[in-house]
């Protein structure tokens, strides 16, 4: 569905990204792993058109989309929820969703039958439907950018950082959501640092460091892989970091949790 071929980009003279590629199939969940700052949030800016491209192409189910722009990206199949949410404050949850179904305006019939969907993927936002978008909490915010993404019928959807600012309730709802519309057939690309919850949804994954691509493979491959040390704490006294083992599996141990580990 989605093949990037020696993929660079710059911020002026520094290489964000460094010949990346990588694929994603029809139907997967495929969870983009690095440290902050590996170049994960721009990886998906530049396949969603924001940014543009030094070397290298981006093909979407058989068509080059290298450096469209933005509406052209959308109108192709790709959505984007970026991280912080974004949604717009001052309008209602059903007038956010409908910007979402801007490029679909004219089928009346079909973003009636899309809004119906979503209310039943994320019922709390049919309970919220005329409220102010301000008002809701972080994790209904987070459903109300996902749900306004939907809106324009994507084929593949981008999510940067969607536990980001999140409960741990709020997050396993929502993880649990992107589990059900992999099940009904929408292909995933997530970058998360909630490393061991994106690989448990997951059936891949690929890890940034330093805008290069170091390492891919299945999820529970990745899952025991030494490698997630990246992940921990560098300025721990373990030579692993801040990582317990359980059943042979690196886990990260989590600032401010009381050692609780994330569950898989």
């Amino acid at each position: 569905m989605l093949k990037i071929k020696k993929l660079s980009v710059h911020y002026g003279p520094l290489a964000a990204l460094q010949e990346i590629s990588l694929e994603i199939k029809r139907g997967e969940t495929v969870a983009l792993l690095g440290p902050n700052g590996a170049g994960k949030t721009t990886l998906l800016l530049t396949i969603s058109g924001i940014l543009k491209t030094t070397e290298g192409r981006i093909i979407f189910q058989e068509q080059d989309i290298t450096n469209l722009s933005p509406h052209q990206i959308v109108s192709r199949g790709i959505g984007h929820v970026p991280q912080g949410r974004h949604v717009f404050p001052t309008l209602s949850v059903i007038d956010n969703l409908m910007m979402g179904a801007y490029i679909n305006r004219k089928a009346k019939g079909e973003i009636k039958e899309d809004l119906e969907w979503i209310y039943q993927l994320l019922p709390i936002l049919k309970e919220r439907t005329h409220q102010r978008a301000g008002t809701l909490s972080g994790g209904e915010q987070q459903m109300l950018a996902i749900g306004r993404a939907m809106m324009g019928r994507p084929k593949l959807l981008l999510l940067d950082e969607p536990s980001s600012g999140l409960a741990p309730r709020f997050i396993d709802e929502v993880f649990a959501k992107f589990k059900e519309m992999n099940r009904r057939g929408l292909t995933l690309l997530i970058v998360e640092q909630e490393i061991i919850l994106s690989l448990a949804i997951s059936q891949r994954g690929y890890l940034l460091r330093n805008g290069r691509l170091i390492k891919e493979g299945p999820a529970s491959a990745l899952m025991e892989s030494k490698d997630l040390k990246v992940f921990c704490f560098p300025f721990s006294s373990s030579p692993l970091g801040d990582c317990v083992t359980i059943n042979e599996k690196l886990l990260p141990l989590k600032h401010g949790t009381g050692g609780r580990v994330t569950k898989l």
